[in-house]
């Protein structure tokens, strides 16, 4: 059977789901889907082209169109970004990396940097943006490590605050809030 990128890209995810990224192999892939590993080769180049296609997919199966002022878009992209990194096993290290290597998952960076530019925060908004995204993949990789680690018996399973994201969002859009005030301030002078 031939596959298309598309289906590639979706068994993959569910690899991914299913065994974690250790697992997500161009060997193990093939053999779900029933070719050899090098018939993968048509559709990537090697596996990190392929990681970056997943990590695409994941961040598009949850992404809304935000509305409102800024700092409400702001919080929305971020939610909803930390909603689609912990939907898969895994998904919080794969997007990360992929956008840590330039390799893809810029559409989160992108409509932060637009949601902030609109917010009047200038040549500001690109670090605000970095800031942001810092944030939420490291939040969301230490609550998949957590939640990883209790289901496999490694540790003691403490049900951590789930207001813990809310509260530090809202502390680094403070800071913004803050910077762009302050920016404002000394432009009317």
């Amino acid at each position: 059977m031939r596959y298309r990128r598309e289906d590639v890209v979706a068994r993959a995810l569910e690899v991914l789901d299913d065994y974690g990224l250790a697992d997500l192999t161009m060997r193990r892939l093939g053999t779900e889907l029933g070719v050899r590993p090098s018939a993968l080769y048509h559709h990537f180049a090697n596996k990190q082209s392929l990681l970056a296609a997943v990590a695409d997919e994941i961040l598009l199966r949850g992404r809304h169109e935000p509305s409102g002022t800024w700092d409400v878009r702001v919080t929305s992209i971020c939610t909803d970004l930390r909603d689609s990194l912990l939907a898969y096993r895994d998904g919080a290290e794969v997007v990360a990396t992929v956008w840590a290597f330039g390799l893809g998952a810029t559409q989160p960076h992108d409509d932060l940097v637009k949601a902030l530019a609109d917010g009047g925060l200038g040549d500001l908004a690109p670090t605000a943006a970095r800031t942001l995204l810092h944030f939420v993949y490291g939040h969301a990789v230490d609550e998949q490590t957590h939640l990883q680690a209790a289901a496999a018996g490694a540790i003691e399973d403490d049900v951590r605050d789930t207001d813990d994201f809310v509260t530090g969002l809202g502390l680094i859009a403070a800071g913004i809030s803050m910077a762009k005030a302050v920016r404002e301030a000394s432009a009317d002078r």
